[in-house]
């Protein structure tokens, strides 16, 4: 039988299986079937939500620099072709030239709505490897050279201009662009993971996309081979968003253990705006997951 243990860690690694590893039951892979009671769960959300609230984490979350968004803004009718985008989904790239070093200055972040912070710069080849560095055969996109440069970018404090590399890539006008600055140092959640919800409430893997209004969230979440895929709960107040991940009727009978992901889109009463985006589950800042090296370093 699955234990508990084991499916936290294959929630913690974000693990995506899609080819079947063995029959079992699904009860056995993913909790007893109809776990899930919302009772339960809208009470973790309450506590997930109280305990961020005028929180020291929240300040900190709100004072320094969360990237909430794609920190890569491929070059302008990309992709030429089909070998060229396979290419930058391997992350299977090729330099031919050199790469400028870190700046002996520091950058700045601002934010449209106001306000600044004083960031370091990395490297070319340090934001180069986040995108590139593939060596598997196959296609690749040719890298000739790089500058620094600019970018928007949505953050947890809205949208905002961040330092970039540019990166010109070989058939392409126009540059391939990556946020040059690290993200601030993650704060430590006010509440401990769900220890007594292990069998109920999932980890979600990421965020996908805001919509432009912040009426919209989507989301990644997991769900098994039997069962009628994730759904997400939704508690929102004036300080933050919690979004607690479960899973649809599970099937109690044997099937392929198969831990799969699916794209979840979330409507909310009112925009984002600054509000913080939880995970029910953690207790912790849901994690930008989108291109290829788009995950930021705080939630790793």
């Amino acid at each position: 039988m699955r234990t508990a243990r084991l499916r936290r860690l294959l929630v913690g690694l974000g693990l995506f299986v899609t080819s079947a590893v063995g029959v079992t039951a699904c009860g056995d892979k993913y909790g007893d079937a109809g776990t899930h009671d919302p009772a339960r769960a809208a009470e973790r959300a309450r506590q997930v939500s109280d305990a961020w609230e005028g929180s020291a984490a929240a300040r900190v979350w709100r004072e320094g620099y969360f990237p909430l968004g794609d920190p890569v803004r491929l070059p302008e009718g990309a992709f030429h072709s089909d070998a060229d985008k396979q290419a930058y989904q391997r992350q299977n790239f090729e330099i031919r030239g050199s790469l400028p070093g870190a700046p002996s200055k520091k950058g700045e972040v601002r934010w449209r709505g106001g306000g600044s912070l004083t960031v370091p710069v990395v490297s070319a080849r340090a934001a180069y490897e986040k995108v590139g560095g593939g060596s598997i055969p196959g296609p690749r996109l040719v890298v000739t050279g790089a500058r620094l440069g600019e970018m928007t970018i949505r953050t947890s404090r809205g949208s905002a201009t961040v330092p970039a590399w540019h990166f010109t890539i070989k058939g392409y006008d126009t540059p391939l662009k990556r946020v040059a600055v690290v993200a601030s140092k993650l704060p430590r959640s006010p509440v401990k993971p769900a220890q007594d919800l292990t069998e109920d409430l999932w980890e979600l893997p990421g965020l996908d996309t805001v919509s432009r209004d912040g009426r919209t969230v989507v989301l990644r979440a997991h769900h098994g081979s039997c069962d009628d895929g994730p759904g997400i709960d939704v508690l929102e107040s004036v300080d933050n968003v919690v979004l607690s991940a479960w899973i649809r009727n599970p099937s109690d009978g044997p099937c392929t253990s198969d831990l799969r992901m699916k794209k979840v889109t979330v409507k909310l009463d009112r925009p984002v705006g600054d509000r913080i985006l939880l995970d029910g589950f953690t207790g912790r800042p849901v994690p930008y997951e989108g291109s290829p090296g788009s995950r930021s370093s705080s939630w790793r």
